[in-house]
C-alpha cells in the first residue's frame, strides 16, 4: 500500500480536528473511525489504530488541545476523545490603528490569483473575530504587486520547499537553454520578478528573470534538499546581474489611431496607407518589449526582428489557448 500524499494526510488531520471540535461529548475510537472518511479506508483494525495514534501525536505537536476522557463518568473502561473549544479558540484579538492600516494595505497588495486567496482568507478571519479595519487610513495608498508571470507559482512553491527546479530560459538576445537551479529566493525589483539561487550546471550563484522562463518550471527531488546561505542577499545579486545590452532596432506596423506610447518612443514613423503606420523603434530586452507589444493585440504587428515577433506570437497563442480552455 503506497504512502499517503501530504495533501491526503492534511485532509485527514483536518477532518479529525473538525470531528473532535464539534462534539460536546468525547467520541470513542470507533465513532471517530466512522466519522472520518480516511479512517474507514484502513485495511484492518491494527492499521487504523496505528494511523490514529500517529495523528493524535501530530495534533498535539501542533499545539491542538486533544483531550482523552472517559466516555461515561460512571465507567472509565472506555476512553473517548475531543478538542476543548475554549482552549482551541484564539484569544481576543486587538490591533492598534496603525497595525490595522498595515494589514489592510497588505491585503490590497496581491492582486493576482496566485496569492490573492491567502490575503482574502486572512481578512475573513479578522472579520470573523469582529476586528474592524479602518479603510479611511488607507486613502491614496493602493499598492500593486503583479505576479502575472506563469512561472511565479511553481517557482515560489519550490523556493519555499527548497526543491531543485529545471526550466528553459530565454536570454535577452533570444537564445534559449535548459537550466537547473536550487532556488534561494523570489524577489520583485523595479516591477520585475527574479529568482536567485545556485545554478547546478555552472556551480555558481545565478539570477533569472521569471518573465524570461520559457515553459513550465519542473520541480524534482525531495523537499529541504539544500540550505540557503546565511549571507544571501537577493537584491545585491539582482543588481549585479542586470546589465542591459545595446539597443536593438525593431520595425513595427501599427494601426492608425492606436499604439500612442509606441509612437512616442519611435525614432521614425510614417503612414503606409489609410490603416497602418510603420515605426522604427529601439529596445533592449526582447521579453519585456514583447509583453508591451502583446498588450496591443491585433493593432500592432512585428515586422522585424524574428525573435521579437516569435516572442509576441508565443504570448498571443498562450492567451488564445487559455480562452479556449475557459470556453
Amino acid at each position: 500500500m503506497s504512502a499517503p500524499t501530504p495533501a491526503a494526510k492534511t485532509e485527514r488531520l483536518l477532518n479529525l480536528v473538525i470531528c473532535l471540535l464539534y462534539t460536546r461529548q468525547p467520541l470513542s475510537k470507533q465513532r471517530i473511525r466512522a466519522a472520518v472518511p480516511q479512517y474507514g479506508e484502513a485495511a484492518s483494525d491494527e492499521a487504523f489504530d496505528r494511523m490514529f495514534e500517529r495523528d493524535k501525536d501530530e495534533l498535539r505537536d501542533l499545539g491542538i488541545p486533544l483531550r482523552a476522557e472517559a466516555i461515561d463518568p460512571l465507567f472509565d473502561d472506555e476512553t473517548g476523545y475531543r478538542i476543548d473549544r475554549r482552549e482551541y479558540a484564539l484569544p481576543e484579538i486587538r490591533f492598534e490603528p496603525d497595525e490595522l492600516a498595515v494589514l489592510g494595505l497588505a491585503s490590497r497588495t496581491w492582486q493576482q490569483a496566485s496569492l490573492a486567496g491567502a490575503a482574502a482568507t486572512a481578512l475573513r478571519k479578522l472579520e470573523a473575530a469582529d476586528v474592524e479595519r479602518d479603510d479611511g487610513t488607507l486613502v491614496g495608498l493602493e499598492p500593486r504587486v503583479r505576479t502575472a508571470e506563469p512561472a511565479f507559482p511553481a517557482m515560489k512553491d519550490a523556493t519555499v520547499a527548497r526543491r531543485q527546479v529545471s526550466f528553459r530560459y530565454r536570454k535577452a538576445d533570444g537564445t534559449v537553454s535548459e537550466r537547473r537551479l536550487q532556488p534561494w529566493s523570489v524577489t520583485n525589483w523595479h516591477g520585475r520578478w527574479y529568482v536567485a539561487g545556485h545554478d547546478l550546471d555552472r556551480d555558481a550563484p545565478r539570477v533569472f528573470r521569471l518573465g524570461r522562463i520559457d515553459g513550465p518550471v519542473r520541480a524534482s527531488g525531495p523537499a529541504a534538499a539544500y540550505e540557503v546561505p546565511a549571507d544571501h542577499d537577493a537584491l545585491v545579486m539582482i543588481r549585479g546581474s542586470e546589465v542591459e545590452r545595446e539597443p536593438q532596432p525593431a520595425v513595427l506596423h501599427v494601426r492608425v489611431g492606436s499604439g500612442h506610447a509606441l509612437r512616442r518612443r519611435a525614432r521614425t514613423s510614417g503612414d503606409i496607407d489609410d490603416d497602418w503606420s510603420q515605426l522604427d523603434i529601439d529596445y533592449t530586452d526582447t521579453e519585456i518589449f514583447a509583453d508591451q507589444i502583446a498588450g496591443y493585440g491585433p493593432t500592432v504587428r512585428v515586422i522585424q526582428p524574428d525573435d521579437l515577433r516569435e516572442s509576441v506570437t508565443r504570448r498571443l497563442r498562450a492567451v488564445l489557448d487559455t480562452n479556449r480552455e475557459d470556453a
